[in-house]
């Protein structure tokens, strides 16, 4: 009975599984939201915080240009005066002279989070009613813009969106696509169609008002990465976070293992310091309790051995369906990165169980700065 009880949480654990994967699969087939809403189009202020210059970052910089909303303005907001960002950057603003741009050099060091202290100055010249703040490596479509003003709502406080890993190039590329794509998208947008959405630090857009009266960009510095404290504000206004339809691509390009083990453990860390209670269920996320719990029966003799068989294409199957229907690409790499990801994700989580400061380039970064460098609570 009891050998029984486990395989059937495992069989409920494959089957939450294929439900997250078919809801978002339903919404990646809808045409993104762009009409216009009731109050019409409000002005929009882009705020782009920019460190350093990847490869892929002028293909970013330069989607910034194309947008086709009626009333825009775009700031790109760089720290330091030597960044290499800046010769890209001006060379852009003068080949675009019909977009209002302008480009914001300095640092307003009010936090413990540089993203954030980047980005004040930006804040504080915006003319836009809202403001939408994208980082640099997220490649903007030209209707950016007008999905993030048509997904707001009566009982909006924040529109969100994930990224969407693009481009990638070799197998750890791979891997940190299948972080992003098959496991992480997928989970927050199901959490947005189940009406529990919550915010992704590359898209985040505010009506600047509501956020000022809580204590402006500051306020957003009370956890190690600002999309925590976004969802945690926008839920004490008693409002929600609305995602997009789709996630938005991100071009990532080579990527090392290392690379994205501290990419990823960075991640965990920021979750299992912002949502405590969410992070200790994130065992059951990924196939090993459900294959392991699956299995039993096998190894007992109540079950053929061929049913292990079709354990790994009843978990990856839905991952390349969400990849056809999203649009991207699942081959045989792929499907190995996919393996490699679920393999790392319970050596994150115990590893994340260890000291929660990280390094975030270049800046030590620790919960307890993040919560004393922050404005007084909502």
């Amino acid at each position: 009975m009891i050998l029984w009880t486990i395989a059937i949480f495992g069989g409920l654990l494959l089957l939450a599984h294929w439900v997250s994967t078919l809801m978002v699969m339903r919404r990646l087939r809808r045409a993104p939201e762009v009409a216009e809403p009731a109050a019409g189009w409000p002005r929009i202020t882009l705020l782009r915080p920019v460190c350093g210059l990847d490869p892929q970052d002028r293909q970013s910089f330069a989607s910034s240009f194309s947008q086709t909303y009626p009333d825009w303005e775009l700031i790109f907001c760089v720290a330091h005066p030597d960044d290499p960002a800046i010769p890209v950057l001006r060379e852009l603003i003068a080949a675009h002279p019909h977009v209002p741009a302008q480009l914001l050099i300095g640092e307003t060091r009010l936090t413990g989070n540089p993203k954030l202290n980047n980005l004040l100055k930006g804040w504080d010249a915006a003319t836009g009613s809202f403001v939408a703040m994208s980082d640099c490596n997220v490649l903007l479509p030209t209707d950016y813009l007008r999905q993030l003003a048509a997904r707001w709502r009566p009982d909006t406080g924040l529109v969100s969106a994930p990224p969407l890993a693009t481009q990638p190039s070799g197998l750890w590329a791979a891997v940190e696509a299948a972080f992003l794509n098959g496991n992480q998208a997928r989970l927050q947008l199901a959490a947005d169609c189940l009406g529990a959405g919550f915010a992704q630090g590359k898209t985040l857009m505010w009506r600047k008002a509501d956020l000022d009266a809580v204590g402006g960009l500051p306020a957003l510095a009370r956890d190690l990465a600002e999309d925590v404290a976004c969802t945690k504000v926008a839920h004490a206004m008693g409002r929600k976070v609305h995602l997009t339809t789709r996630p938005f691509p991100q071009p990532i390009g080579q990527r090392s293992a290392g690379a994205v083990w501290a990419r990823q453990l960075r991640w965990s860390k920021v979750r299992r310091a912002g949502f405590p209670g969410m992070f200790l269920l994130e065992p059951l996320n990924g196939p090993l309790i459900p294959f392991a719990a699956l299995a039993l029966p096998v190894l007992s003799g109540a079950a053929p051995a061929a049913a292990l068989i079709a354990l790994p294409a009843l978990w990856y199957l839905p991952e390349w369906a969400l990849a056809r229907a999203g649009g991207w690409r699942f081959g045989g790499i792929d499907l190995c990165a996919a393996v490699i990801r679920d393999a790392l994700l319970p050596a994150l989580w115990c590893a994340s169980l260890g000291r929660q400061g990280f390094d975030w380039r270049g800046t030590a970064m620790a919960a307890s700065e993040a919560r004393n460098d922050a404005m007084p609570t909502v």
